[in-house]
């Protein structure tokens, strides 16, 4: 929802969970109204400062939400060198009240999914489409059904491929 009345017509279709976007991790009215509906919420944190996050997500702890918070790089498609994530161990020891801590991935591939997973990432925002020649503004960068599966399966396999020390 990008406004509070949008929040209030979710919770009449029984939305399970919320998802606030990049823009909206200032709106903190919008943010509580959220938190105190007690269900899970996803934050994407693009365009947004430490000092950002850190405003809401002390609202959500204020409400012992369950949350997790998304590194994003607002930008469609985001070039790799600005990509930052490092951001996401950051984020893990900075916010440990998160359930998770994730990607916005707005790169127009694959490898970056693959990489923000073995720096702790856990949930995933990837835009799909079913075929990238459509108009959009989003399907140029989207992923088609192949290319999904292939993140889906690169990120399943990379507990296998590290496997153990011993």
């Amino acid at each position: 929802p990008f406004d509070l009345k949008s929040v209030d017509e979710l919770e009449i279709i029984g939305c399970n969970f919320y998802k606030v976007a990049s823009a909206d991790i200032v709106h903190i009215p919008l943010i509580e109204k959220i938190a105190r509906i007690n269900k899970p919420i996803i934050l994407s944190t693009g365009y947004s400062t430490y000092s950002d996050i850190d405003r809401a997500v002390t609202k959500l702890d204020e409400f012992k939400s369950n949350y997790s918070l998304l590194h994003c790089t607002a930008s469609y498609p985001a070039k790799v060198e600005d990509m930052n994530l490092n951001c996401i161990p950051k984020m893990i020891q900075k916010y440990p009240n998160a359930l998770s801590i994730g990607l916005s991935d707005h790169e127009n591939g694959i490898d970056c999914a693959t990489i923000a997973y073995l720096l702790g990432a856990r949930i995933f925002e990837k835009h799909f489409t079913l075929n990238r020649s459509n108009k959009g503004t989003d399907n140029a960068f989207s992923l088609e059904p192949q290319g999904m599966k292939k993140l889906v399966r690169n990120i399943k396999r990379i507990n296998i491929a590290i496997g153990n020390s011993s």
